[in-house]
């Protein structure tokens, strides 16, 4: 019992519109037939009948629809097949009724004899047909709306899912980049390795700690990208320098995003005391991450699987897209912004 006014009550505001149909449906029947208004125009007697036919069709088109529709995807085939026989069955219980209500009073003469019989028919299977599409334009509106909730569900956890496995990808990269850094500087200067140690290790546990989001707050990013980047100097010295143009950036973005770019500005371009890389950041309603361009010669792409993996999270992560462009003397890459609610 429970169970049955839980799902009354789920449905209540289509029940509320099928009763106010009935009801005017009702009050008009009774005017076109006598063209006056009275007190009799407005009694629930017809109103109440209709609710009863309903009560008896929506089931029926239930039982159908349980019996016939094997899948999710529903067809028009299906569709008609379930209305049709629907129809038909309804049709004929609520001439069985009739036929039994009549035995019992005595009016099977008045009320199946002559044209009554036909009427009858007509008139229950036009109930069927009007009823009965409101109740299946209903079902698969609910079902067709479910559907879409299931599959946004599944799209968001799929979504996650890939961002999980972008980000373990990341983090593997960035601690053997440095644990090669380190390597060099201990054959180079230990004392200088020691400190790099010290440094690596607290930023290593943000790298940590952002693994875990799938977002992070600009600033906060801005801060981890400073210490990265004095993590770069400890081995380049001047050969790469760091300009931060704006600092008023509101917004949250993918974690590590900056830090993969400075990385890859190092990576790419050949830096020297004399001619030193500058990589800017600067702020607006995007974020740019640009650097003077001077190619390695045995750099063989600038786009190559770490930026493709920062293109991925974001599609996933936002309807818009990151830009990565190149001139003859510079490269940079527009970040857009992420903002929770449009996420």
């Amino acid at each position: 019992m429970k169970k049955l006014l839980n799902r009354l009550y789920a449905n209540r505001y289509f029940l509320l519109f099928i009763m106010l149909f009935a009801y005017v449906s009702s009050i008009y029947d009774r005017i076109s037939a006598e063209g006056e208004l009275n007190v009799y125009t407005f009694t629930p007697d017809a109103f109440i009948y209709s609710l009863i036919n309903v009560a008896i069709l929506f089931p029926i088109i239930l039982f159908f629809i349980r019996r016939w529709q094997k899948s999710d995807v529903f067809s028009t085939q299906e569709i008609l097949k379930i209305f049709g026989s629907s129809i038909v069955s309804f049709v004929l219980i609520m001439l069985m009724l009739g036929l039994v209500m009549a035995l019992v009073y005595g009016g099977v003469e008045r009320n199946f004899g002559g044209k009554r019989l036909p009427l009858e028919i007509i008139s229950s299977g036009l109930d069927g047909l009007i009823y009965g599409s409101f109740f299946l334009a209903y079902y698969y509106y609910q079902k067709d709306k479910k559907h879409q909730i299931q599959l946004a569900t599944y799209h968001h956890a799929l979504s996650e899912s890939k961002i999980n496995q972008l980000k373990t990808q990341l983090n593997p990269h960035f601690l053997f980049n440095n644990l090669n850094i380190l390597d060099q500087l201990i054959e180079e200067d230990k004392d200088k390795a020691s400190e790099f140690l010290n440094k690596f290790a607290e930023i290593y546990r943000y790298v940590l700690q952002a693994s875990d989001k799938e977002i992070v707050p600009f600033e906060e990013e801005l801060v981890f990208a400073k210490q990265y980047f004095n993590l770069i100097q400890h081995k380049y010295g001047n050969a790469y320098q760091l300009n931060i143009e704006s600092n008023n950036g509101i917004g949250f973005i993918a974690p590590l995003t900056l830090q993969l770019l400075i990385e890859n500005a190092v990576k790419h371009n050949l830096g020297t005391a004399e001619h030193p890389v500058v990589i800017a950041i600067s702020v607006a309603d995007k974020i740019t991450v640009s650097n003077t361009f001077n190619l390695k010669k045995n750099s063989k792409t600038l786009s190559g699987r770490a930026l493709n993996n920062l293109k991925e999270q974001y599609r996933l992560l936002t309807k818009k897209t990151i830009g990565i462009h190149q001139s003859a003397d510079a490269f940079w890459v527009t970040i857009p912004f992420i903002h929770p609610s449009h996420k």
